[in-house]
């Protein structure tokens, strides 16, 4: 019973950073116009992984881009700034997205 409990525990800190950073695009409103697996009116959060896998600027760009806004990369629809969104948030979102496998 012990181990269950310790597992079912792990298992929860171990997705709570997921989760929260899911919860925290939701609240910026990113789920709008994105998804983690699916291009809605901008690109999949995976597709953005994948294009930006083992690229080490990748992170410093994304958070700037997101707080400027920007078009031409995904399409010709252009992603709005979010100049509201701390550069913490930012950061951690744009991590996050990063992530996605």
């Amino acid at each position: 019973m012990k181990k269950m409990l310790l597992a079912a525990v792990a298992l929860g800190v171990l997705a709570t950073p997921a989760f929260a950073n899911l919860q925290l695009a939701q609240k910026h409103a990113c789920m709008t116009c994105h998804a983690v697996d699916k291009k809605l009116v901008g690109p999949s959060y995976k597709d953005v992984a994948k294009k930006y896998a083992g690229d080490k600027g990748a992170e410093a760009r994304l958070v700037a881009k997101v707080k400027a806004g920007g078009a031409g990369v995904w399409g010709p629809i252009p992603m709005t700034p979010h100049p509201e969104v701390s550069d913490a948030d930012l950061k951690t979102l744009v991590k996050w997205v990063l992530s996605q496998k």
